[in-house]
Formats: C-alpha cells, sequence, structure tokens
C-alpha cells in the first residue's frame, strides 16, 4: 500500500508560477511510475503529466512547455512545477500511481484568478 499527500497549491494571478508536491510512504516509492491528475468544477479528472521509474515524462498538450513534472526519490516526492498558469488551470490537482488505481490523495487546490 501506499499514500500519497499533495500540498503547494493556492491562489495566483494569471501568469504566475506554482510548484506542487506530492509525498508518498513506503519504500517502493521509487519503483513506481507517478502522474498529476486535475478536476476542474463539473468536469472529469484528466491526466495532467506522467514521469516514469526512468525519468521520462508526458503532459498533457494544454500544459506542454508551461508544466514540468520531475521527481526526487530520496525524499519520496513527485512535484509539478506550473509556470503562465492560466484560469483554466484552475482545479484540485491529484497525484497518483498507475499501480494502485484506487488510492488517491486529497488534493491541493490550485485557482487561477485576477
Amino acid at each position: 500500500q501506499v499514500q500519497l499527500v499533495e500540498s503547494g497549491g493556492g491562489l495566483v494571478q494569471p501568469g504566475g508560477s506554482l510548484r506542487l508536491a506530492c509525498v508518498g510512504s513506503g519504500s517502493i516509492f521509487s519503483r513506481l511510475n507517478m502522474a498529476w491528475y486535475r478536476q476542474a468544477p463539473g468536469k472529469e479528472r484528466e491526466l495532467v503529466a506522467i514521469i516514469t521509474t526512468g525519468g521520462s515524462t508526458t503532459y498533457a498538450e494544454s500544459v506542454k512547455g508551461r508544466f514540468t513534472i520531475f521527481r526526487d526519490n530520496a525524499k519520496n516526492t513527485v512535484y509539478l512545477q506550473m509556470n503562465s498558469l492560466k484560469p483554466e488551470d484552475t482545479a484540485v490537482y491529484y497525484c497518483h500511481s498507475p499501480l494502485y488505481p484506487d488510492i488517491w490523495g486529497q488534493g491541493t487546490q490550485v485557482t487561477v484568478s485576477s
């Protein structure tokens, strides 16, 4: 089993930046592919970015060039650096491991507004 705790959300103006962090419990964290998802009000949860155990990354088209996912296995942490934020990035952001489909953290709220 693994537990995931997200942090780093907040209110930011358009064009601003935030860095989200997700700390995972358990000694197997470094062997997990990890992902960030988001869910906006009234919308389905969508995949934002994935990072494999080897460090390969994939991004949703809507965030390419603006968001960066990276990990620090020594800290059991995966990050999402978000730059050039837009109002449409407003959502609750969750980290997730595909190996544990039923496990989700509490999420962290990101609000982009002037």
